[in-house]
């Protein structure tokens, strides 16, 4: 998986061609991946302002404005991959637009078969 976070001020400062830009670079990125079957799915995540933490306590959901206010960073978007290796998912990492920006983190993804019981 690769997540990409930033902030407002992250986002504005590459200025509005250049983030348009970034979003077509993306798309063909994208694209690429998706006819090579390695793209699973990428989705860029709403405001942050909609957000909302659900905590149970004493058996009530808890919900509260989430997941962290204070938090300088938020989960941007994220991209869903099926690749062969770790390697192969830091190339595609390297080639996604927004790693010239705000870097992109690449984490690997667990199946309920991984998991001891």
């Amino acid at each position: 998986m690769l997540l990409i976070y930033g902030n407002e001020e992250a986002f504005s400062s590459v200025g509005e061609e250049a983030f348009a830009e970034i979003l077509r670079a993306t798309d063909a990125l994208n694209q690429e991946l998706f006819e090579s079957g390695e793209l699973v799915g990428a989705y860029g995540v709403a405001d942050q302002v909609n957000a909302k933490l659900v905590r149970v306590a004493d058996g009530t959901p808890v919900v509260t404005d989430g997941p962290f206010a204070e938090a300088k960073e938020y989960l941007g978007s994220f991209t869903i991959l099926d690749c062969d290796s770790l390697e192969r998912a830091l190339e595609i990492a390297a080639r996604n637009p927004s790693a010239r920006y705000w870097g992109v983190e690449v984490r690997p993804l667990m199946h309920e078969a991984d998991v001891a019981p």
